[in-house]
């Protein structure tokens, strides 16, 4: 359980706890009903109403509810079979992983089992019955890297808020067929839907769709590209890159499959930078191009 304090202060004095504790705590309403219902306010030591008064001085604590247990996640990884590198980082709030591929995020209409989600209970020794998953950047199943899953619902708030803003940096890198036309760029594209299948492209009635691009290297007609979302539409690096001409090496959907990469493509989340969302800390973290994805390239000395 994560418990959040706070010592009132004179500008509390005098008000309810149910205008101060969301306020101070960063709590939406429904969030705020939610503890206030599993009795999880406190004040003093003790649990109150929503309409109790604050008078300043008073200790003012909220019980978080954890959705995923803390442990000796190095040894629990190990116990399943799973790469030492497998959790990046963890601790009260969030935790984050180097999710391999061909591995779904979450269960879908028609996966319903094999998933993150699964993985992650089964090596924190978590109880079905009250595990809840709180993932919040997503990666397609074809996607190996970093990804970001919170502990409880509000940490899954406030880490959701900052996505797409200058607070929550996700970069990928991606191995690319073709060579792209500059060595740096932008690509400002719109994104819909095609039809009512999984695909989708550019075109003029999308929703906004941009990703910043460096070409970090080529050889043999591929390019190895780091690429930054300032927006997060569905596909979005896959749809640009082959819009462009330069679809991602393996894509089945909008490339062409490779044999070297059975189920997935070589698109990687290489890099992620947020801030945690309790402590306010910076959490900078990165991941190397697997050796799958690095091996369609042709080593640096020989370009």
């Amino acid at each position: 359980m994560r418990i959040l304090t706070y010592t009132a202060g004179p500008m509390d004095e005098g008000r309810a706890v149910r205008s101060v504790v969301p306020r101070r705590f960063s709590l939406g309403q429904h969030a705020f009903r939610r503890l206030k219902v599993l009795g999880a306010v406190h004040v003093n030591g003790a649990v109150v109403r929503a309409d109790y008064v604050i008078r300043a001085g008073d200790l003012i604590a909220v019980h978080l509810p954890s959705d995923m247990p803390l442990g000796d996640a190095p040894a629990q990884a190990a116990a399943q079979g799973l790469p030492s590198s497998f959790i990046r980082y963890q601790d009260a709030d969030l935790i984050i992983v180097s999710k391999g591929a061909p591995l779904p995020t979450l269960p879908a209409r028609h996966i319903a089992t094999g998933t993150l989600r699964e993985q992650l209970m089964d090596m924190l020794r978590a109880d079905p019955a009250t595990f809840v998953y709180h993932p919040v950047n997503r990666l397609d199943k074809g996607t190996s890297g970093l990804l970001c899953i919170a502990r409880h619902a509000h940490a899954q708030r406030l880490l959701t808020a900052q996505l797409h803003t200058g607070s929550f940096i996700r970069e990928y890198l991606a191995v690319a067929d073709g060579v792209l036309p500059a060595a740096s760029g932008t690509i400002d594209a719109p994104i819909a839907r095609i039809g009512t299948g999984a695909k989708r492209a550019v075109r003029a009635d999308g929703r906004s769709a941009v990703t910043h691009y460096t070409l970090e290297r080529t050889c043999g007609g591929k390019s190895l590209v780091r690429l930054r979302l300032e927006t997060g539409r569905t596909h979005q690096i896959r749809v640009h890159l082959s819009s462009i001409g330069c679809p991602i090496t393996g894509d089945y959907l909008y490339g062409a499959e490779h044999s070297a990469l059975p189920g997935r493509f070589a698109l990687h989340s290489a890099y992620i930078r947020l801030r945690q969302p309790i402590t306010g800390e910076t959490i900078e973290l990165s991941d190397p191009l697997p050796d799958a994805l690095s091996s369609l390239l042709c080593p640096k000395d020989s370009q």
